[in-house]
């Protein structure tokens, strides 16, 4: 099960706040849903960047539950998550943001990473060449309650502005609760794709950074 929130095109402060909340987040989902309900030997958080437009991705690989139940724990891991994020005390918020300012600066280990950033910026277009820079100075001054906010408003359950792609892939294991899924009606608020092209063509698109063919905007 392939769960990903789509929350942004590059942008320096929501950039550092999704970036912050994947540090805050990946140990606890990774020790709810892997460790404490050991729903599969896969069960990870992480960030996405698709061509500059930024999310977060649960991935959960089990035998043990049927991708729609997987779906259903993230939800439920996500309601909890937030009691977690709001109570959280501010010396372990700036703990976390000081983590990841330190994983900013670190120095490239080789020339093949450090020539990764700079064609990553130039093949998307962004060409934030001082984007480590830039974070960093946005990171130190961050507050606890911008990344409440954040979390409320793209990945909370029911968050206004919140847009959620989940890919259910079943096994031999679960044909029986498939059969029993395609026949019910999708859950409230949602959509469930049978023409991805049809789908595709019926979405709003986001901008390039990049100009037009074979120019990039400076």
């Amino acid at each position: 099960m392939f769960a990903s929130l789509q929350i942004h095109q590059d942008d320096l402060k929501q950039n550092v706040l999704l970036q912050l909340l994947a540090v805050v987040a990946k140990q606890p989902a990774f020790h709810q849903l892997r460790s404490v309900e050991q729903l599969g030997y896969i069960a990870l958080l992480r960030q996405r960047n698709d061509s500059g437009v930024r999310g977060l991705q649960f991935i959960i690989q089990s035998t043990v539950k049927d991708p729609s139940n997987l779906d259903a724990r993230v939800e439920a891991f996500l309601k909890m998550f937030e009691v977690t994020l709001h109570e959280m005390p501010d010396a372990e918020f700036k703990s976390n943001v000081n983590a990841l300012i330190d994983m900013k600066r670190e120095k490239y280990k080789n020339i093949r990473e450090e020539s990764a950033f700079f064609w990553g910026e130039i093949s998307q277009g962004t060409l934030k060449f001082d984007r480590k820079e830039t974070e960093i100075a946005a990171l130190e001054e961050l507050k606890k309650e911008e990344l409440i906010e954040f979390f409320d408003n793209h990945v909370k359950v029911g968050a206004p502005e919140k847009k959620i792609l989940s890919i259910q892939i079943y096994g031999g294991l679960h044909s029986s609760e498939y059969e029993k899924i395609i026949h019910d009606a999708p859950p409230p608020h949602s959509h469930r794709i049978t023409d991805i092209f049809s789908f595709r063509r019926s979405r709003p698109l986001y901008g390039s950074f990049k100009g037009g063919a074979g120019q990039m905007k400076l």
